[in-house]
């Protein structure tokens, strides 16, 4: 195991400090066991088949007891703590962070409390363009009707209030390439130029949420390049631990993702990238607090007392994922394709398919659920979702797509799952099974209580 960032060991050769005694070759610690992984998840609920980790993530029990360290240094004496402690830790924390994603500069990352705070910093900021008269009432922002809930609610609440045009780029489902994506985004973006309307915003998924998929983002912010669209968000929220990341690369103006759900921190923490541009304006942390006008970063590293803990572990986090063959890169590609070896698993035991290519996806994939189950509605989906987790023991969200028109007897439900280094192929089976238990008795949705 690891040691912990705070403990340190000093001694010598043959307790001597003079003495010199010609160094060994430092033999690299063996890898972490399946037994060791065991037990750093086993507060997880046994009974529980967890393959939803894209919703909540999951955090080891090093990473828990280090998390509690920095709690009790701070209870123990809370002045020492904010005036010699605090800053810097996040300062280190913000430096790792910027290694992991390939930014330019530690000023251009700032840590919040998850992808929902980001995305109410940067639509703040575009409200206030509208309200102070830089943009023009009815000038665009466009997101992928994908978009994820509270992502469009704080859109709702920021922009149309304002006066933003709001366009939803709409995306099929199932899908078979990032070339339907291209194309319908293509057609919003010029939807919102019309009528001589700017685009001053564009909002898009990295990997969305429900239905579940990997957006080609480096391709459309190319594309918001090329259309003259003013800024470009990717609301990223599942992205690093889960697949790559790199801001060079993607290009983006503002770009966020959680640190609890893929990159096993204790929620809350995430990281909100920033461009250094001359074009981008100040961003502002929305609970204003002593630090206001100090840039964001420092004014998201004091909100108020409150528990900073999940934001100073991510040193921790590192030595944790470096304990696993390839560290966190090794543990994205095992992710992806043991996922994709279930989705297959599952999506040939039910007779149905997959929601996208393998390609498509990270560390989730979408499965198409039987037909015959009778899916009609989101409140079926919930249904359902209640009914294995309280009978069978599976833990799994459920995605309805509509039929189209004429489509009769199609899939219309499908299920998201997850796959983390704890989980184990009976997590699978075990859903497998409930799902054809499910279809061999009859039961449908219309038939499972509230």
């Amino acid at each position: 195991m690891a040691s912990s960032p705070n403990h340190h060991h000093n001694h010598t050769p043959n307790g001597d400090s003079k003495t010199h005694v010609p160094k060994k070759p430092k033999l690299s610690p063996a890898f972490i066991t399946a037994s060791e992984i065991a037990s750093e998840f086993s507060h997880h609920d046994p009974n529980i088949a967890r393959i939803n980790n894209g919703s909540f993530g999951s955090c080891p029990a090093f990473i828990i007891e280090a998390q509690r360290q920095w709690q009790l240094k701070y209870l123990a004496q809370p002045d020492h703590f904010y005036f010699n402690e605090l800053k810097k830790g996040i300062h280190q924390s913000r430096t790792i962070i910027k290694d992991l994603i390939n930014a330019d500069h530690v000023e251009e990352v700032s840590i919040v409390d998850n992808a929902t705070t980001a995305a109410a910093i940067v639509l703040q900021q575009a409200a206030w363009g509208f309200s102070e008269s830089k943009f023009d009432k009815g000038d665009a922002v466009v997101m992928l009707h994908y978009a994820y809930g509270a992502v469009k609610k704080s859109i709702e609440a920021y922009i149309s209030r304002a006066g933003g045009y709001v366009i939803e780029v709409p995306l099929p489902f199932p899908l078979t390439s990032n070339d339907e994506i291209i194309t319908e985004f293509k057609k919003a973006l010029e939807k919102g130029k019309a009528n001589g309307r700017r685009v001053r915003l564009a909002v898009i998924d990295h990997i969305t949420s429900m239905p579940c998929v990997v957006i080609p983002v480096r391709e459309l912010v190319k594309i918001c390049r090329e259309e003259g669209v003013d800024q470009v968000f990717v609301d990223a929220a599942h992205s690093i631990g889960c697949t790559d990341v790199d801001m060079k690369v993607i290009g983006a103006d503002y770009y966020t993702s959680n640190l609890h759900k893929w990159f096993f921190c204790p929620p809350a923490i995430a990281f909100l990238y920033c461009r250094k541009s001359p074009k981008c304006p100040e961003l502002h942390h929305p609970v204003v607090s002593h630090e206001y006008g100090n840039g964001l970063a420092i004014e998201s590293a004091w909100i108020g007392t409150r528990d900073y803990s999940p934001q100073l572990v991510v040193p921790s986090v590192l030595d944790f994922v470096n304990r696993f063959e390839g560290g966190i890169e090794g543990i994205k590609k095992r992710n992806h394709e043991t996922v994709v070896e279930m989705g297959n698993m599952l999506a040939k035991a039910w007779g149905t398919h997959l929601g996208c290519p393998p390609e498509m996806c990270a560390s989730m994939i979408m499965i198409g659920l039987p037909a015959c189950l009778g899916i009609s509605s989101e409140k079926d989906t919930q249904k359902l979702r209640t009914h294995l987790r309280e009978k069978f023991g599976v833990e799994v969200p459920i995605y309805f797509r509509a039929p189209k028109n004429g489509e009769v007897e199609s899939i219309t439900g499908y299920c998201r799952i997850s796959h983390q280094v704890y989980n184990k192929v009976d997590d699978y089976y075990k859903f497998r099974d409930a799902i054809n238990q499910l279809v061999s008795e009859g039961v449908t949705c219309a038939l499972l209580s509230n």
